[in-house]
């Protein structure tokens, strides 16, 4: 995010730098405070509503804020004031940190549920690892996007993925007679 944030409402649609840009490192706490906080909300969630609804209501709104955020970055970038931009942007972002994080809650409380309790915890330690990947990948694609010129492409691709996410949990654990019902 803060790199986002830099080179988004660090810089004039002409390439020379804003003289009222934003700093980044003041805002790059957030990220990991919001979802060290709200991760264990996603599992109680889950324990109170089921773990699939929780993953599909947080799946649909991080499509919703993936494109929002897309819609910002892409205002911004052609704006000559791009900071007027930053507030609904860093809602959005915080809005999909959130949802990520309580996902990610949700989708671990799920785990049990769906393996045998021999095979639950290898698939937790396996999941885990996937998902520290997504720390490495998700900078990668954004910087890569950023290179191109075309930051919310990054986010488009996020909102295909987690559109995919969604009819997987859909069809196999949140819908009427899902195959195993979480």
């Amino acid at each position: 995010m803060p790199l986002l944030i830099q080179i988004v409402f660090g810089e004039l649609p002409d390439g020379s730098p804003n003289p009222n840009a934003i700093n980044p490192f003041a805002y790059a706490w957030l990220e990991p405070l919001v979802g060290s906080l709200v991760r264990p909300v996603g599992g109680w969630l889950s324990d109170k509503l089921g773990g699939a609804i929780v993953t599909q209501w947080d799946t649909v709104v991080m499509i919703a804020s993936a494109l929002g955020v897309a819609f910002y970055i892409q205002k911004a970038t052609v704006s000559p004031t791009p900071e007027v931009y930053f507030i609904p942007f860093l809602i959005l972002f915080l809005i999909l940190f959130i949802t990520n994080a309580s996902g990610n809650g949700s989708t671990f409380r799920m785990i049990p549920i769906i393996f045998e309790p021999n095979q639950a915890g290898p698939v937790l330690g396996w999941s885990s690892a996937i998902a520290a990947y997504g720390s490495f990948i998700i900078p990668k694609v954004f910087g890569a996007q950023i290179k191109a010129g075309h930051a919310e492409y990054a986010l488009y691709g996020f909102a295909v993925y987690y559109l995919s996410c969604l009819i997987v949990n859909w069809w196999f654990y949140a819908r009427k007679n899902a195959e195993i019902p979480c």
